[in-house]
């Protein structure tokens, strides 16, 4: 039961890091050099789009690190 738990902070820990590398690869992109005026929403496009990726490419190693552990299955 404890081992679930573990694995529970693992991920909570890993899908906030991969988010916070995506919200720092896209503010490199300085995406407001895009427009004349930026609109007011910008920020809160930047953190969704963030989001987004950062949860995908988590949930992607996530799944790799699960594939991985099952390889020792097909040894057996």
């Amino acid at each position: 039961m404890q081992m679930t738990g573990v694995h529970a902070l693992l991920e909570i820990i890993v899908q906030f890091v991969f988010i916070w590398l995506a919200f720092t690869a896209i503010q490199g992109f300085h995406v407001e050099r895009l427009f004349k005026r930026p609109p007011r929403t910008l920020p809160l496009a930047i953190v969704l789009l963030s989001t987004a990726v950062g949860y995908l490419c988590a949930n992607f190693f996530l799944g790799i690190l699960t594939a991985i552990g099952n390889l020792t299955y097909l040894v057996r």
